[in-house]
Order: C-alpha cells, then structure tokens, then sequence
C-alpha cells in the first residue's frame, strides 16, 4: 500500500500487540511515522523493523511500563518536547471481568494507573502542543463497558466511562482550536486482554467478537469523518446521537436551589 507524506509522528501506546499493533501498521501506511511504546521490547522492535521495511518510514521503540511513574514521566516528557509528534493514540489499557468482592483491590489500584491516571497525564502533556501549532490528533480507546456499568467488571467499566468523559469534555475545550478527538468503544474484540482479564475470548460468543483489524479499520473510518465517539460495532450511529441528545437535555435540570418536588413533598408528610 502506497503511504502518503508529511504526516508527522503518532505515538501510539500498547503497540506491541492486539489493537495497538493493528493501529501502528495503520497508521504507518497512512504516512505517520511512529513511536511504539509498550512493555515488551522485543515484540516492540519485531514490529517496528517489519513496519520500516514495508512503508520506509521511521519507526522507534520506548520500552516502557506505564503503571510505573517514571516511565509514564518519560513519555510525557517526549510528548512536551518532540514538535514532530501530531499524534497520541491511548491504547494501553487492562481489563478485569470478575466481580468486585471477588477482585485483588490492588490489581483494580493498578489498572486505573494504567487505564486513568496514565492516559490522563500523557493526553495532558500533548494536547498544549498540539493547541499551540493548531493542528494534532488524540485517540482514546474506551470500550462499550462505559456505556454498561453491568457488564464486566465495575472499575473496569468505571474506567472506560472515565475515557469516554475525559475525551467529550476535552473536545469541548479544545472544540475550534485544530485538535481532533476521538473516543473508541469497542465490543468485545480478538486480543490477549481478554486472557489477561481472566476471561479467554474463546469463551465468548463467537458472533459478538470482532478481529482486531477491523476494529480498528472501523475506527480510522470514524475519524475520518471526524465522529468523537465511534462504537465500532454500532449498526445505526442515531442510536448513539439519541443517547447523548438525552444526555444533553439532562443539564439545565440537573443544577437548581431547591430539590424537585417529588422529594420536598415527601419531607413535608414524613
């Protein structure tokens, strides 16, 4: 496939493998060159020599654990000081399927390092840049959870409607300033998180689970015409408008000096 020039750097998290591999190879036959970070290194520089061999673009490896806060300081710092970056795609993420009272409170403390308080803080480094030259995108993957707080498990899930928030409110920020933003919910889909998250997905049913290329296929497809919220699985997109229509109905009452009357007329009969 023929890339095109000039597109700038995209860092993209969690790349050695699943999702975040897929978008690398993406994004380098869109033209971006890349820095792949992830903790494996070896996948990492497997992945990067193939992509440089078959697009003839620059692609480099951080070795990086992004539950550890000096490495997440260390990407941060690249996304501050590397102009060349146009590009953040937030991949990196764990899941956890089993229920709260039967979870390792500490493995949930570390998944929102990584799934949170990571994403957050590389986002936050990148986007003033990204603002001051007018032009950059941020892609966050979320997933459907955020949508289900009953499905999973629900700090899981509690994360991913964290990303999905943190990447409406963002846009509203930055909205006309020349940063894109996109949140990415995905269904279920064929990658080793779901081993990782206690759950083989060849448990799941086979017709819900999506292959990892055309998910994110789906996604690029999304920004491209500019959606900040793909579902890539979503039949119909006006099921998705409808929900956040509601939603955005909800502010003007959601704020007022007294309580609403169903509540005060309870007080007064008590």
């Amino acid at each position: 496939m023929a890339t095109q020039a000039g597109k700038g750097t995209a860092l993209v998290t969690g790349a050695s493998s699943g999702i975040g591999a897929v978008y690398a190879d993406r994004l380098a036959r869109r033209g971006y060159d890349l820095i792949l970070v992830a903790r494996d290194a070896e996948r990492l520089n497997g992945l990067a020599g193939r992509l440089s061999s078959e697009t003839g673009l620059h692609v480099e490896t951080i070795a990086a654990d992004l539950t550890v806060k000096a490495d997440v300081r260390r990407i941060e710092e690249r996304l501050r000081a590397d102009r060349s970056i146009t590009m953040l795609v937030n991949n990196a993420g764990v899941g956890a399927t089993a229920s709260l009272i039967d979870s390792d409170v500490d493995a949930l403390e570390k998944m929102i390092d990584l799934n949170v308080t990571a994403l957050t803080r590389l986002t936050a480094a990148v986007v003033p840049a990204l603002v001051e030259r007018g032009n950059g995108i941020v892609i966050n993957i979320s997933s459907i959870v955020a949508l289900s707080p009953e499905l999973l498990n629900g700090t899981y899930s509690g994360t991913k409607a964290y990303v999905l928030n943190l990447t409406q409110s963002l846009h509203h920020e930055v909205s006309g300033k020349g940063v894109q933003l996109q949140a990415v919910l995905p269904g279920a889909t064929s990658t080793a998180f779901w081993g990782r998250a206690g759950l083989p997905v060849e448990h799941l049913p086979s017709e819900i689970v999506m292959t990892a290329e055309d998910m994110v296929d789906a996604a690029l497809a999304g920004l491209d015409q500019g959606e900040l919220v793909t579902i890539p699985s979503l039949p119909d997109a006006a099921d998705w408008d409808r929900l956040n229509s509601a939603r955005q109905q909800l502010q003007p009452n959601l704020s007022h000096k007294l309580p609403a009357a169903r509540y005060t007329h309870v007080a007064a009969t008590a």
